[in-house]
């Protein structure tokens, strides 16, 4: 029988920083702004606060692993794929500290935060299955030629949230 999720009280919260490139990193102002507890009013802790400069930083990292021989672009795909797996794995493990310090910083009830945190664990898992199947087709045309078309990613995207 499953045990019943339960709130981590005062969860440890270890990561403020920007994650870039692989690593946690200041942001590049130096500026932070403070997380709050919307039921208490209580200064959480204090984050970096990004800005243009750290986005573009982020997809300047973006576009070098796109660039034939990184090390990101000759990882195989199945690679790519139990990675994507293995963070599911990681928050699923970690749904409790998850679905808690999400129910701190936004006041949403600790249940519904660690249903979504379950779910998004479960979205990991669904692409990390799809990482090396991705394929094409092949086109009948005329003639001794042979067609077809190649899905390829087209690069990195701006999209802060």
């Amino acid at each position: 029988m499953e045990k019943s999720p339960k709130p981590v009280r005062d969860p440890k919260i270890v990561y403020t920083k920007i994650f870039i490139n692989n690593e946690f990193v200041d942001s590049v102002s130096g500026k932070t702004f403070p997380v709050i507890n919307p039921a208490t009013g209580k200064k959480i802790c204090d984050v970096s606060e990004g800005d243009k400069q750290d986005i573009d930083k982020a997809v300047a990292a973006a576009k070098e692993a796109f660039k034939l021989g990184s090390p990101w672009r000759r990882m195989d795909a199945s690679q790519r794929g139990r990675l994507l797996y293995k963070l599911g794995d990681l928050m699923e493990r970690d749904a409790e500290i998850i679905a808690s310090l999400i129910t701190l910083e936004m006041g949403k009830p600790f249940l519904h935060a660690y249903g979504e945190t379950l779910w998004a664990a479960g979205v990991l898992r669904y692409y990390a299955g799809l990482a090396d199947k991705i394929g094409g087709k092949t086109i009948p045309i005329d003639g001794d030629l042979f067609a077809f078309t190649r899905h390829e990613p087209v690069g990195a995207l701006r999209c802060p949230a």
